[in-house]
Parts: structure tokens; sequence; C-alpha cells
């Protein structure tokens, strides 16, 4: 049985709410400033192909991706505007070439070796971004490495497209050290670069949440993932967008359990009354995490709340349904309407990234325009 037309469970992502969100984050930029809309990971999750395809026809500027394969991925479906490839890997370089993918340059040993494989294959004006690491210490150049890259500027092979940071608590409210201490750090980048003749670079360092944050940091572009999806770290931001995202499930079993009976693996739950469990078709192979399990996270089930209880299983989990009017058979939603992934993730203390991005391969993901 191929498990992705499986209709047990599903992710149904709602197209028209991705425009909705594509429209409200617009206007709160300039006229100039482009989109980098981040599809990462399958685009969080959602689908990459359906998301990028609905982008591009809102007119998305860039798009970017975390690894190589992510984007040879999206070449080989046709999709011809400019990828900028995160976290490129030396090994993966030959490849990112012949798909003209543009790498995001971060060290000197990337950029050394990304320079000798485009002068052995005689390219010219080979588009890249420059990383730098302002605070955040993922992946980025040093502040001490900005005379090196102005040399390495004037002699390289590459056409210099962006220069760029992220900062590490754009959500957070200001005054916040850490990011003021970034932003200063970025402008002396952006200010050095300049005075070198660096003029026709695009700069850029907010993510979603430093678009509501920061809108006098958009420089030239910014970029936008959870966004689209309608999430932005902020409960009066997110306010503004619409989560485009529900999962959902059936019961396939009721089962009646009386006052002391046990639930799940190693006695996960212990009924202090009788009432129903009902199963579900959704487990933690499928996104829905152990650490759910008993931890007042509650599911949609003909409207009224129904708790997860017991450990949740590779493949199932089971509900509290007590008399809540149910069938085997009838509409189970995990989150969505009334429970939004960021309130269904805060159960486990994680955020909607992750949520989302879990969602494994056997949940069918349906599309509504």
């Amino acid at each position: 049985m191929d498990l992705k037309k499986n209709n047990l469970n599903r992710l149904e992502i709602d197209l028209k709410k991705l425009e909705h969100n594509f429209i409200i984050l617009k206007s709160l930029l300039n006229k100039k400033t482009k989109i980098i809309g981040v599809v990462k990971a399958d685009a969080y999750g959602s689908g990459q192909l359906k998301i990028v395809k609905k982008l591009i026809s809102l007119g998305i500027d860039i798009l970017a991706v975390g690894y190589t394969p992510e984007g040879i991925n999206l070449r080989k479906l046709d999709i011809k505007i400019p990828i900028i490839v995160f976290y490129p890997q030396i090994l993966n370089l030959p490849e990112l070439i012949k798909n003209k993918l543009e790498p995001s340059l971060y060290s000197k040993k990337i950029w050394s070796s990304f320079k000798n494989i485009i002068k052995e294959k005689e390219i010219k004006n080979y588009p890249v971004h420059i990383k730098y690491n302002t605070g955040l210490n993922r992946l980025g150049f040093s502040t001490d490495d900005i005379i090196w890259i102005e040399q390495e500027i004037k002699n390289s092979p590459f056409m210099i497209k962006s220069i760029y940071s992220h900062l590490g608590e754009s959500e957070s409210q200001k005054p916040n050290e850490a990011c003021e201490n970034q932003i200063i750090s970025f402008e002396k980048i952006k200010k050095s670069h300049e005075n070198n003749g660096n003029r026709d670079i695009d700069f850029h360092i907010l993510n979603t949440s430093g678009i509501f944050n920061y809108p006098n940091l958009q420089y030239d572009a910014v970029r936008i993932g959870i966004g689209f999806h309608g999430y932005a770290n902020n409960n009066d931001w997110d306010k503004k967008l619409k989560p485009i995202a529900k999962l959902k499930s059936i019961i396939t079993q009721i089962h009646k359990v009386k006052k002391g009976d046990l639930v799940g693996y190693n006695s996960g739950w212990k009924a202090s009354k009788d009432t129903k469990v009902a199963v579900l078709p959704i487990g933690h192979a499928d996104g829905i995490s152990r650490g759910y399990s008993n931890s007042n996270a509650w599911v949609n089930v003909n409207g009224m709340k129904a708790y997860i209880v017991g450990n949740i299983c590779m493949d199932m989990l089971m509900i509290d349904i007590g008399n809540i009017l149910c069938n085997e058979g009838d509409e189970v939603e995990i989150f969505g309407q009334l429970n939004s992934a960021n309130d269904f993730s805060k159960k486990n203390k994680t955020i909607p990234y992750e949520l989302i991005a879990s969602i494994g391969p056997r949940v069918k993901r349906v599309f509504l325009s």
C-alpha cells in the first residue's frame, strides 16, 4: 500500500490562507524590499512544490532552502527563479553548480572550496551570498573576517548577491540587548562593505518576527518562512495571520474503560472514573511525539475537547472521549481551527515549526484552494 495515499490521516493546507499571509506580510514592507521565501524542510513539512508554486504566483522574488538536495528537487520540478542554499556542504557543490543554485558562503573553508571548483570549471560571476555570525553563533563568518572577505571579493569568480545575518531573538520584547548588539555588528559589516565599493549588494537580517519587531531594519530584503504558515511567534502578530494547516485523523475504535483500568504502554494512564477511550491511527512516527502523552494536550472531536491519555504509540494514540457523542469513523482534528498548531505545540513545550515540520510521510497532504 502506498502510505502517502492513506486517507486515515491528512494535513490540510489552505492556499487561500497562504495568500492572505503573503499579502499581510508584504503590506508591512517597503515597496522595494525583496521577499526571500524560505521553503526548507519540505516547506516546513507542508509540501514544498505546492507552496512554492503558490508563492511564485504571488510574486515571490527568491526562494531559499536548507540543503542542496532540496534545491535540486525544485529544479527537477521546473522551478526557475533564484534559489539560495543556506547550508551548502562541500561534497554537494558540483551538483549545486549543475543545478544553478546559489550557495550561502559562511566560512573560509567553504569559500575556498567553492572558489577552486568554480575556477576549475572556468565559470565567472557565479551568484553567491555571504553569511556573517553576529551573535547567534551558528553558521557564519566572524566579523574579524571582514577584511579577508573584502580582499577575496576583489579577486573572486563570484557575483556577491547578498550579505546577511540572522537575529537570535527577533521575537523578544524590546529593548533586547542581544539583538541590539547583533544589529550594531551588522551595521558595521554593511558600512565596511559599502565603503569598499560593494554597493550593488543586497543586505538582509530580518525573519518573520523581525518584520514585525524591527520594521526599520528591512534593508534590501527579508526572509519569510513560518510567517507564510500563519505564525509570527507573538500573540498580537499572530492575530494578523491565518494558520494554513489542519491535521486530521479518524476514530478507529472505541473502548469502554472502567474506573481503575490502565491505558497504554507502561500503564501510562489510569482511569479515575468509568469512561470511554477512542483510538486514533496516528502516533509518534507521524509527528505526534511521546511528549504529548498525558500532557493536557487535547484534540477536537465534534467540537468538543478530548484529552490525550496514555503514552503515545508509534502508530496510535488514545483519547478520553467521556460523554462526547461520536462513533468509529468520525473525523478528529488534532490541530487546526479550534486548537492551533501553536497552542497544541505548547503542550509539549515546543513550537509550531517543530510540530508541523515533523509530520511524517504517512500523513497525506491535501491542498485546498
